[in-house]
């Protein structure tokens, strides 16, 4: 939600005026479970000045001692019950600076769909395509807008910026609505549904147009990735939450941060210093290549794209590749989400040079090797080589503080197995159309095949897994998912289905049985 100005009042005081004025909305969320979630049941957005608040806070005097449950006549149609109990509640839980931003959202009658606000996304729809218009397919010789969907992940109900061809969706209020069928994962990625190949993002996105457009580009790269050539390929590089592979990966974003910052030759020495560690890296982890530079392309590009669109030009593109370096350090894993880091900045460096790249993009490309070709730069690997330029980078202190941390995710590598592996489990088999969705900012790598995923959403034939306290995923040889692993249940005939940290909702016709090994149970087709 944002601040609406409409024809809400300037002031929250007398409360009976707010009451009054939208009675009839409070009475229909007399069933919302909670104060806050009344709000948004009411479809109320307020803007309110520093003396309103005050006037506010300073009838706490007159309140009375807080209650856990809203008072018998809140919902009666009381003006000032309603909004003083809202007020005693969250005097009672937060700080007065927190009451002020929650009082923010307090007036103006908006459209609502399930949760999204359709004339918002209406109007984050029109900005996104001006944004594209702008960039008028120089990028990738094609625009980046398309076919959009809002999907709100409780309700699972959407707002599309299209119809769709099989008139699953509504037009209201310039957009289209409807709701997602449940066994399509709530995602931000690209989908096919009711006839159409669709962006998804989940709402809310940020009220901010330059990170909600780098979010939204980013995932419209995906549904256009494959017409680009470019298709879609899944890798977890678990080498990259190892003790060497954290420290090299962080001495090459070092490196690419003050090519990002210098010009002529300062830039190509930052960058030559860059591709060293970067070929030192994977020289100590075999086959590594491959799977980064699979990422690289697939989320690398992604986020390069939504970062390039979103700014002004390239010096900003620079300086928001360089931040994004720079954060990177605070990220518990690399696993799944270093490409999101290292692609802007590349993307970044590639247009600097001012030497084409994009067209003609090969699947298999390897940034490093584009970067190395645009600045004609030559790069020698070696142990002493890069040991020798550590130094240059203050790459001591990441030693340091990479050595301490790395007990730490032994510690929680073999807390894992002992769950997973020792314990008595639940196996599901997964299939080709497999389909998932997690936080990429919060995995544990075990190893080239073996991921823990501490919160996700996997459905299968079998049914629908909604994972809080983690899974353990396997993967063949080829990279792709054939099974996940969570602790046995405690009652095998409950519905749903549900054990530590996890609950599994079983598709009609399918049951758990004992597994060929001792202490393991999986589903099967009855």
């Amino acid at each position: 939600m944002i601040l609406s100005g409409g024809d809400a009042p300037s002031s929250l005081a007398p409360c009976y005026h707010i009451a009054r004025r939208w009675r009839a909305a409070w009475i229909r969320a007399v069933d919302a479970q909670s104060e806050l979630q009344a709000l948004v049941a009411c479809k109320l957005i307020a803007t309110v000045d520093a003396q309103s608040y005050l006037q506010i806070v300073g009838a706490r005097s007159e309140l009375h001692a807080v209650s856990a449950e809203p008072d018998p006549g809140c919902w009666s149609g009381s003006g000032p019950t309603i909004l003083c109990q809202l007020v005693r509640k969250f005097m009672s839980k937060v700080t007065v600076l927190i009451l002020a931003s929650l009082l923010v959202f307090v007036t103006c009658a908006v459209a609502q769909s399930g949760g999204i606000d359709t004339k918002l996304a209406s109007q984050y729809f029109r900005q996104l395509k001006e944004t594209s218009d702008r960039d008028g397919g120089k990028t990738w010789g094609v625009a980046l807008y398309g076919p959009i969907i809002f999907v709100d992940p409780r309700s699972g109900n959407v707002v599309a910026n299209q119809a769709d061809l099989e008139h699953k969706l509504m037009p209201q209020d310039g957009v289209f609505v409807g709701t997602l069928p449940r066994e399509i994962n709530p995602a931000n990625t690209d989908i096919n549904w009711a006839g159409v190949h669709w962006t998804m993002v989940m709402w809310p996105v940020s009220e901010f147009r330059q990170p909600r457009e780098r979010l939204l580009l980013h995932e419209c790269f995906h549904r256009l990735q494959k017409q680009l050539g470019l298709p879609a390929r899944d890798a977890v590089n678990a080498h990259l939450d190892t003790l060497n592979g954290r420290i090299w990966i962080q001495m090459e974003w070092r490196a690419l941060e003050r090519a990002l910052r210098q010009t002529g030759p300062a830039r190509k020495a930052a960058i030559a210093d860059a591709l060293l560690f970067r070929a030192y890296r994977r020289s100590l982890f075999p086959d590594s290549a491959n799977n980064e530079n699979a990422l690289e392309v697939n989320e690398g590009l992604s986020e390069y794209t939504g970062v390039k669109l979103s700014s002004a030009d390239l010096a900003e593109t620079a300086v928001r590749a360089d931040i994004i370096l720079r954060q990177a350090r605070n990220n518990p894993t690399f696993a799944r989400s270093f490409a999101y880091v290292s692609g802007p900045a590349y993307g970044a460096l590639l247009d600097l040079s001012g030497r084409p790249w994009r067209v003609g993009l090969k699947p298999s490309a390897d940034l490093g090797v584009l970067l190395q070709q645009r600045y004609g730069i030559r790069v020698r690997s070696s142990e002493a080589a890069a040991h020798a330029a550590l130094a240059r980078y203050e790459g001591e202190e990441i030693v340091t503080v990479e050595t301490q941390q790395d007990q730490r995710r032994k510690q929680q590598i073999a807390e894992a197995r002992k769950k997973f592996l020792d314990g008595s489990t639940l196996i599901l088999p997964l299939g080709a159309d497999v389909s998932y969705s997690y936080d990429p900012n919060n995995v544990l790598g075990i190893d080239a095949t073996n991921t823990v995923y501490p919160t996700m959403r996997l459905v299968d034939a079998w049914g629908v897994l909604t994972v809080s306290n983690g899974a353990w995923l396997e993967r063949d040889a080829t990279g792709h998912l054939v099974r996940a692993r969570v602790p046995a249940p405690s009652d095998q005939a409950a519905r749903p289905l549900k054990g530590e940290g996890w609950t599994l909702e079983l598709t009609n016709g399918w049951e758990v049985v004992p597994s060929d090994r001792t202490g393991e149970l999986t589903v099967r087709k009855k």
